[in-house]
Order: C-alpha cells, then structure tokens, then sequence
C-alpha cells in the first residue's frame, strides 16, 4: 500500500470497525476459566469438564496462546484441539468464547522470516517470549490475518461460541524499527504537513535536532526531546488502535449476530494492576469492541483491599460509556503469596459484580506443569484435585447461577470522575520529577482514586476526548502536564458554569506538544484556580501549615514536590511551615463563576488528599448515608435490570464487623433474609452482602 494512503485507510478502519459495534445482549452472569487442552500432561478433558459443570463454570475461553498448535507449519492447520474443546463444551451446555492467536508467534514463522521480531530500544527480540513481534509487519500481518480467517471459518457456525477475543493484552511492544520510523515520519507529515512546523513546535534546534530534510528525519530511539518522544509514544498507542481495529473487522466478517467481540486490556503492572496503561489509548481502542474486557490481578491475603478490582472495573465500564464489562482474567490462586484466605474468593468475585462486571473469568483452569507460568497456579493446582480454593468457587458458581436475573446488567451512575490522559502520563514520563524519583503518574492518580474508594465515593473515568465530562459534579485532574489550550478552557467552563475541580500540581504547565507554556503557570486554568507561580522546589523539611485540619504531624509532611504559589483570588487552604517558603500557598480554593476550583501545589500524605476529598463532596452534595460507613468495609450499589437499586456490603478485613443498614427495607440476596431499614447488619470477616432494596 502507498503510504501517503496509510492514514486514510486506518480512519476507515476505525470508522468501520467502531460504526458496526454493537453491545450484546446478555441475560446470565458468566462465571469462566481460561482453558488450554493443548498444555494437559495426560487426558482429562471429560474430567475437566465434569468438575467445571460441579462447579458452576458456564464459559471457556480458548485458543489465543497456541498458534503453533492451530498452525504448526506454514500453511498446515490441525485445529484438533479447538474442536475437541468445542464438542465437549457444547454437550456440557457451556459457553465458550475463541481468542485469536496472534500474541505469540510459531517457531516456523520466525525462521522464515526472522525481520517479524521486533526491534526495539534493546536491539532486536529473540524468539521465546509471547509478544516479541512487530504488530506492523507486513509479513506478520499476512499470516496473522490468515490464522484468524481459518479460524473464524471453522468455528463460527458453532452454537457453543458466543464471542471472540481479539489478541491478547496488546500493546506495541516498543516496537522501534527502521520501518516503524518511517511510518512514524509519514504520520509526522500528515499531522504537521511541513518540517518548519514540526522545527517549530517541537523546538528542535536545540543541540542542533533541527531536521531540513524529510530524508534525514532520525530514528526515535535515542531522541533527547521530550516532545518528540511522547509524539512517538501517540504514535506507539495508535498503532494499537489501528492493529486492534484491524483485527476486530476480519473476526466482524464471519461472527453471527448473537456473538461479541471483546479484548482482555490490561493495566501498569506494579507487580499487579496498578494504573491506566501508558501503552494503550483504551477509550480509542475500544470503540472497535462490542464490549469492553479487563484482566485485573491483585495482591490477596492480608493485602487484600478490593481496591484495584475496583478500580479495573471502573476503568473498563468507562471505555464503553458505563455499559457492563467482561473480567476476563483474574487470579484464583496466582502467585503463592496471592493464594487467598477462606472467604476471599467469593469476597473478589462478587467485588467485580459492584463495578458492573458481567463476567469474572479465572486465568487459568488448571495449573502449569512447564516453562515461564509453571508457579503462577489455577483453580486447580498441579494435582488436577479439588482443593479449597475449589470448593469455595463451587459456591461462587451456584450463587451467580441463580442469582443472575438480579446481578447481571447493574447500571451504575456516578456523579464524581477522575480525569486521566495518555499525553499527560507520556508526557510527565519524559521528565517525571527529577533524577532518581519513581513517584509517577499513576501513583498520583491512584492516591487520589484510593481516596475516593475508601470513603465510598463511586467513580467513572474520563479523557479529555470524553463529552460527557460536564455531566459530573466533581472532577480530579491529576497531573495534567500537558493539554492543549482547548482543554483547559473547556475546564475553565465546567467551573464556571457551577463544576468543582481538583487540581494536582504539574496540570496545565505543557501544551499538548508538551512544549512548556510561556505564561505564568499554571497556565490558562490560573483563570479558574485565581493563584500563579514561577518557581517550584524539592520539599525539604518542609510540612503544611493547616492547623485547623486536625492533622498529625507525620501527615503534615511534604515530599518530591512543591510550588512556590501566589494567590490572586484564592483562598488559602494551606501555606508551607518552612520559614523561607512560609509565605507562598501549597494549597488554594477559589470561586470562579458558580463553581470551586481546588489546586494542590505539592505530593501529600494521603491524609491531606483524603481531607480534600471529603471537603470537596460534602461541597458538591455527595456526602451522604454510604459516606458514614468506614473502611475497611466497602460499599457499592448500582440499579439492576428490574429496575431495584441493590447494596453491595463488603468487608475486607479479617474482624467481624457491624453497621447500620441506612435504607428501605429490602432482601439480603445471598442468604433470603429480610433487612429492615436502620437494622444491624453483621459482616463476617471477608464476608459480603448484597440488599435489593424493595
């Protein structure tokens, strides 16, 4: 293909893949496991399927990891193992949903053409690893394309398939090469059409990184302009976009009307899921799938909080608007240290209901017994026996089963979002902090998200392409390092017009090239937060002056980061307790229109952001009945699809609890009993409750 025709092709794509996406119908909560007949030491697929059936296993998902097994020489197929899966689990009545196999490549393919490894900032990958290609390789591409159509042919008219999953967990892989750099400088020319502009905007005379020349336009790899290098970043994202959109039309060919098209995403892996993916424009993504899926893993045990369920789960429903999502990977067992206490199973399962999941899958059915997953166990552990775990996922299955009508298609409504961005996130990574601070973007934005979960406070997520923003009463801007002027007056706006936003340090400072603003900052939004500041340092001994907030002393305590803030209009929340930055604010509040617009000049506690939080719903009229409730009991609630608001009442401790149930008369669904408004309500430790209200 012409080049100068690759970016039309891609905007059709999207447009077409986006334009025929359509949410399935769904009337039953799925309870699954990932399968993999391929990896089995011995024969038990009738086993398996007897123990899934015992335990309330409704949908498999197969397929997306064997592409050397569906295909083991060019051109030779053997999709033995797919139907010997199909047959059993059509007879069983169990659904299953195909992965496309394309996140890891055969070894024939990479001997044939060794150029499909990627090439990266490292060098060129080596075979052995999954996700070591190059997802723009026209090589890759051709049998990627061809896999996925033989697969498609063969299954699609199979009554057990309700869906597909295209790829695996994407993302580009850092995928740098020579050809990635020239469609990266044909992108370049089709976004700033000229090389005066591209000089311009992203200030490249600097150390002489000035190009005169499309020929001489440099690989990204090694590029010291931050501008540059999260351009390529956008890029890197859009690629994924693209390779998913493109992946989505092939599977759209052949799928029945009653089937879905989904992705298992993942999240910044901190050694589990911990925050928005810099790699992948999930909003962007998405819009291609019928249906938004997620893997959430999280630590268990004595760490076990439910907060980064929560916050996948959240995630994942905003990538559709609010429509219901799908978990498609999440532990059973895991790691060792992630085997969870009695009680946790179910505590997890029913924690990805209240985030509005429609699905929780566990990944995998059965431990591994070879290479890199052998120790990261399944429901079952390398003995294929029942075990514990099990039997309390025996439990989980009967409940879902007959409490689907109930539980499935809850519709949350949230009136406070937390604005994230991908060209922020990039654009921070490129200078973060300073030398040697880990402190990143989604550790403040977490900060923040954490504190809005333990106080029981619902949350979506939007991003600045978002166009229901307005609709929130409350908005959290964390680290908004770069945006272009259209945002920030779009923000300015909302509080104007009677929104209240709170601000983090480091929002406003950069456009959207991440070219550092000329202006006092921060920038355009110093209009609505009424403060400016020119200066900004490490704290160093240095605590807040708030007296009035009723703080301990090692909450006070400021790190990483301060600006040296002067307020016009603001009032002052908080002056640093320093006696030469005594006299500038850390944090402001200021009036603007109808609306409140919170700046917070410095990296807090957590009890100060919890503080500010607090303040800013009770400010908005979110404070209400849930709010009273303390950690670590959690609370959830959403309207099923009979129309009945339903409670979810978590606790994530290892103490029996006790509240006051707060609203009208309802059922406890898991257990039949009638709860009376202001009646006791016990919590077992790692135990919930769900209440339909009457």
């Amino acid at each position: 293909m012409n080049k100068k025709f690759l970016l039309l092709f891609v905007m059709q794509l999207l447009f077409i893949a986006s334009a025929f996406a359509q949410y399935p119908k769904m009337d039953k909560l799925l309870y699954g496991v990932a399968y993999y007949d391929e990896y089995m030491p011995y024969e038990r697929l009738d086993k398996d399927v007897q123990m899934m059936k015992a335990c309330g296993i409704n949908v498999v998902r197969i397929a997306e990891s064997t592409w050397s097994t569906e295909e083991p020489q060019d051109g030779v197929f053997d999709f033995t193992h797919i139907d010997r899966v199909l047959n059993a689990m059509q007879k069983a009545g169990i659904h299953v949903i195909i992965g496309t196999p394309t996140y890891a490549v055969p070894t024939w393919m990479v001997k044939k053409h060794p150029e499909i490894l990627a090439i990266t900032p490292s060098g060129q990958n080596q075979y052995g690893p999954r996700q070591n290609m190059d997802i723009t390789n026209k090589d890759y591409r051709f049998y990627a394309e061809r896999v996925i159509r033989k697969i498609m042919e063969h299954v699609k008219d199979n009554k057990a398939v309700i869906g597909y999953q295209v790829d695996n967990e994407t993302k580009s892989y850092g995928t740098a090469g020579p050809n990635v750099q020239a469609l990266f400088v044909n992108y370049m020319k089709a976004k700033y059409k000229t090389l005066d502009n591209i000089n311009h905007i992203f200030g490249l005379d600097y150390w002489s990184n000035r190009i005169n020349n499309w020929d001489d336009f440099p690989s990204m790899v090694n590029t010291i302009n931050g501008s540059l290098s999260s351009e390529f970043a956008k890029f890197q994202r859009q690629l994924v976009t693209d390779y998913l959109a493109w992946q989505a039309a092939i599977v759209r060919e052949y799928k029945r009307p009653d089937q879905f098209i989904t992705q298992n995403f993942d999240l910044e892996w901190h050694g589990y899921s911990f925050g928005i993916q810099p790699d992948v424009d999930h909003f962007a993504a998405a819009k291609a799938l019928d249906i938004a899926g997620i893997d959430i893993y999280h630590p268990s045990q004595d760490r076990l909080t439910g907060v980064e369920i929560s916050f996948g789960g959240d995630v994942a429903r905003s990538m559709k608007g609010g429509k219901n999502y799908l978990t498609i990977e999440t532990e059973a067992q895991g790691f060792p240290q992630w085997v969870p206490y009695p009680g946790q199973l179910r505590l997890q399962a029913f924690s990805h209901l209240a985030s509005g999941a429609n699905m929780v899958s566990y990944w995998p059915w059965h431990s591994i017994h070879n290479s890199a997953e052998t120790y990261w166990k399944g429901l079952l552990s390398h003995d294929f026996e029942p075990n514990p775990v099990y039997d309390e996922a025996k439990t989980i299955g009967k409940d879902f089963d007959r409490l689907s009508s109930k539980l499935i298609n809850l519709k949350k409504k949230n009136d406070v979002a937390i604005l994230f961005s991908n060209e922020a996130l990039t654009g921070f990574k490129a200078f973060g902090f300073g030398w040697g601070v880990r402190t990143g973007y989604n550790d403040v934005l977490r900060q923040f998200y954490d504190g809005l979960y333990h106080m029981n406070v619902g949350c979506d997520f939007v991003d600045p392409t978002s166009k229901n923003i307005e609709d929130y009463k409350l908005l959290i801007v964390p680290l908004l390092y770069a945006a272009p002027d259209s945002l920030l007056k779009r923000l300015n706006t909302y509080v104007k017009n009677g929104g209240h936003i709170i601000y983090t340090f480091k929002s406003g400072f950069a456009d959207e090239n991440v070219k550092v603003r000329t202006t006092h900052q921060p920038g355009i939004i110093e209009e609505a937060c009424g403060i400016y500041y020119s200066q900004f340092t490490e704290p160093s001994n240095v605590s807040l002056k708030a007296d009035d907030w009723n703080l301990k002393p090692e909450d006070k305590k400021l790190n990483t980061w301060m600006e040296l803030i002067t307020p016009t209009t603001a009032k002052v929340l908080a002056y640093y307790d320093h006696p030469v930055w005594g006299k500038y604010a850390a944090i402001t509040e200021n009036t603007y229109g109808k609306g409140l617009a919170t700046y917070i000049g410095s990296l807090t506690t957590s009890a100060v952001t919890d503080k500010l939080l607090a303040d800013a719903v009770k400010k908005v009229g979110l404070w209400g009945a849930d709010q009273q409730i303390a950690w670590p009991v959690i609370t959830k609630q959403g309207v099923n699809q009979g129309g009945k608001t339903v409670h979810y009442y978590f606790n994530y401790s290892a103490k029996e609890t006790n509240l006051t149930y707060p609203y009208n008369n309802g059922k406890e669904l898991l257990s039949g009993d009638n709860v009376s408004k202001n009646s006791n309500l016990k919590l077992e430790p790692w135990a919930v409750k769900i209440i339909e209200v009457n």
